[in-house]
């Protein structure tokens, strides 16, 4: 028989800090452009995250990658994989 390997990949980010008031969490704002189907312009849309921080490393302005992880909370569903 022969073991097969499944590698799972989470889903990773990049966006800027605007938050860093509560324990162990910032706020990380991610901003995508993308092309409007219908008008055929470039669109920027953003989005804020409620990160997993527990060593408290990033402070707000820095750029952060954020991945994917189990729920901290109701909110908190990723978490600070590196400071940029």
């Amino acid at each position: 028989m022969t073991t097969e390997v499944k590698r799972l990949t989470k889903k990773t980010l990049t966006g800027t800090v605007v938050s860093d008031k509560n324990e162990k969490t910032v706020v990380v704002k991610v901003t995508r452009r993308f092309k409007d189907p219908v008008y055929s312009k470039f669109v920027s849309s953003s989005k804020k995250y409620h990160v997993h921080d527990e060593a408290s490393k990033a402070k707000i302005g820095d750029t952060v990658t954020i991945i994917e992880s189990r729920p901290y909370s109701k909110l908190k569903k990723w978490e600070l994989f590196k400071v940029n």
